[in-house]
């Protein structure tokens, strides 16, 4: 399968917008950044609302744009889905008529695959001002995914909704995620919507791209750290569910074949995905193996780097990252005290303790593992 590309260039303003990607045929890559970076212009680009001084942007064996040969498909030609911040619904249709509009034909078992993945069924008789605005964007979505388009935009699309109605909707970009084999581009200002839906991840300023590539790896990088509090900083991995204690309502997830955490009991079979979310300051460090404690979780781990926390230096903080296989890393938020009573340096082994665990991709009532 050829690759989604996005090689654009353009002045806007004083900023010379210029990117260069090849991104994932499948899955959510978020588009993340300051306000004015550009990440509307990359989306709008693709969309075909915006045109590009030069470049070429294609998804699989489809050529979107490309200043060299002067092809500019019109946006009506793109097979581009295109969801807002506010649903954009006719106020005077049904949503089963906002659903079809502009369609000549809709198939009723799309329909119905589109109503059940977004459970709009029992809605299609209502008119949008009976609706609520996660059942709108729901709807909004709908009518996307009813073009049968070769990749989808969201543009901040639980940006208008209030917190209640964010959680509504998120199950269901979840699932989208999981069941529609096309790439999705998401726009957010949202870091819990990034760790709950997005697999890759694009950082832009000012037009620029300043990291690229996956969630789990980015999320840890420099370019992230101005955007994470001193709460918010924190390690992402991809886990298998190896097996369940129910015993103690707790389950067993491997991050490699040597490498397993416990976590708070999840209802998935053995061999499904998660993802974990393990926050900095929930890592402590010692230099022995601990026994007779209520750790659950104890790795063995190596020194990677040492840096002292920027964003809250009353602190006297410490960033230690720490390597755990050749894939996983892990941080730990520690005082500079410990940092120096125990003589910490690169390259040295250390035991990681942690406190806490969370699925992040699901809604968890209790996302932290009991000591």
């Amino acid at each position: 399968m050829s690759a989604f590309t996005i090689k654009a260039t353009k002045q806007l303003g004083d900023i010379e917008f210029n990117v260069n990607l090849t991104l994932p045929n499948r899955g959510i890559t978020a588009i993340f950044g300051r306000s004015g970076a550009g990440k509307t212009t990359l989306i709008n680009m693709v969309a075909g609302l915006v045109k590009p001084r030069d470049g070429h942007i294609s998804i699989r064996d489809r050529v979107l744009f490309d200043s060299s040969s002067r092809t500019n498909l019109p946006v009506h030609k793109r097979n581009v889905g295109y969801v807002f911040q506010d649903s954009r619904l006719f106020p005077h249709y049904t949503v089963v008529g906002n659903l079809k509009y502009g369609r000549k034909r809709v198939s009723k078992s799309k329909l119905e695959e589109i109503c059940q993945l977004l459970d709009i069924q029992h809605l299609l008789a209502r008119y949008p001002r009976e609706l609520s605005g996660g059942e709108k964007q729901r709807v909004a979505i709908g009518r996307a995914l009813l073009s049968e388009p070769d990749l989808l935009l969201m543009d901040e699309p639980l940006a208008s909704l209030d917190l209640p109605r964010k959680r509504e909707v998120m199950p269901y970009l979840e699932q989208l995620a999981e069941s529609i084999n096309i790439p999705i581009l998401y726009v957010t200002h949202s870091l819990s919507e990034i760790v709950r839906l997005a697999q890759h991840i694009v950082m832009l300023d000012k037009g620029h791209i300043i990291e690229n590539g996956e969630l789990t790896k980015v999320w840890q990088s420099h370019a992230m750290r101005p955007w994470q509090s001193f709460t918010d900083q924190s390690s992402l991995f991809e886990a298998t569910v190896l097996e369940h204690n129910t015993q103690y309502g707790l389950t067993q997830v491997a991050l490699s074949n040597n490498h397993t955490l416990w976590t708070q009991y999840y209802n998935a079979p053995m061999g499904e995905k998660l993802r974990l979310q393990i926050r900095s300051s929930d890592v402590s460090l010692t230099l022995t193996q601990p026994s007779d404690t209520s750790i659950r979780n104890i790795l063995k781990t190596t020194i990677t780097s040492i840096e002292h926390c920027q964003q809250a230096p009353d602190r006297q903080s410490v960033i230690v990252e720490l390597k755990i296989d050749d894939v996983n890393t892990l941080s730990a938020n520690i005082t500079r005290w410990a940092h120096d009573e125990l003589k910490l340096e690169k390259g040295k082994e250390v035991y990681a303790q942690i406190k806490g665990v969370s699925i992040s991709q699901r809604d968890i009532s209790h996302p932290h593992l009991p000591q």
